[in-house]
């Protein structure tokens, strides 16, 4: 049988035939994908083969084979920085939450969550939240914030989640998709959640609750139907968006506004720091290049987790 994993708590998953029937699957044996060391071998939003055993009176699943991702999100284990957790996988959209305060997103957040959703193929969109709780001055940095991105090609869209304002768009851009919605804590995700599928409060609330009270080693995804003909798969309280898998040299290639510049440099393997006639450089002192973005491109580059962490942390 085939079927996609709704939901993984580690050992058990819990897989959604093509005909609509819900089974509790194993895994058969131990499980190795190939070029990853991640914690979770299967992920939610998986295709997987398995097949029905009875067992203690009832069906069991064991899953046998996972079907190759078209992609997915990843990020370090919070507690074992050598290790990986996989989020999510066969994504359509990523959705980022960003809110100016209470909590503040900074930046460097934004960016990293970007350059994750480039690498690995996956449309990324900025859901701007609480614009009706901001002043005047306020709405300004936000419009400069999402005409920075929309300069370089990312989609931005202003939204409430408690006066609802562009949810239909939202809703539009989410039909027929499997769609996955990322941000700090209290950016207003379940808010949003609710506001999109009003019916799925109860289950949104265990899930946040879970994790306000502090499982910081692992968090559990799930993905759920809605009555609009779109699936969303909830990832509670990501937060440190580690980049992982891959090599310094490609990493300016998950930067649009780099990558077009790279064929100006004088040096093919140019890092854009140090090196002479560095296209990028030139643009970034006639600010055609934003500076927050190559800080966090240096950042990045630099592997500085730990100011990074400061910057994510400090004001939660």
């Amino acid at each position: 049988m085939r079927g996609i994993v709704y939901k993984s708590t580690g050992s058990w998953y819990t897989v959604k035939t093509e005909q609509g029937i819900f089974y509790e699957c194993r895994l058969k044996g131990k499980f190795r994908i190939k070029g990853i060391k991640s914690t979770n071998p299967v992920a939610v939003g998986d295709y997987v083969v398995f097949e029905i055993v009875p067992k203690g009176g009832e069906n069991v699943g064991v899953i046998s084979r996972i079907e190759e991702r078209k992609n997915y999100i990843i990020r370090k284990s919070v507690n074992l920085s050598k290790q990986t957790q996989i989020i999510a996988a066969n994504i359509d959209i990523a959705f980022l939450l960003v809110t100016l305060n209470n909590p503040p997103t900074f930046t460097t957040f934004i960016d990293r969550f970007l350059v994750t959703a480039e690498a690995y193929g996956i449309k990324a969109v900025l859901l701007f939240n609480k614009i009706d709780t901001y002043s005047q001055e306020e709405l300004g940095e936000i419009k400069y914030l999402a005409n920075l991105y929309r300069t370089i090609g990312y989609e931005c869209i202003g939204i409430s989640a408690k006066t609802e304002k562009n949810i239909e768009k939202v809703k539009m851009m989410m039909q027929g998709k499997v769609t996955v919605f990322s941000g700090h804590s209290g950016v207003g995700k379940s808010t949003l959640v609710n506001a999109l599928e009003p019916s799925l409060n109860l289950k949104t609330k265990e899930i946040s609750d879970q994790h306000l009270q502090g499982k910081h080693t692992t968090t559990f995804a799930e993905m759920y139907d809605l009555s609009f003909n779109a699936r969303i798969i909830d990832t509670p309280g990501i937060k440190g968006f580690g980049m992982v898998e891959m090599d310094k040299e490609e990493l300016g290639d998950y930067y649009p506004e780099f990558f077009k510049l790279k064929e100006h440099c004088k040096f093919n393997n140019c890092l854009h720091i140090e090196e002479p006639k560095c296209a990028v450089k030139e643009a970034l002192e006639n600010d055609e290049v934003s500076w927050s973005r190559y800080k966090s491109y240096l950042q990045i580059l630099e592997g500085d987790e730990e100011h990074y962490r400061k910057d994510v942390y400090s004001k939660e």
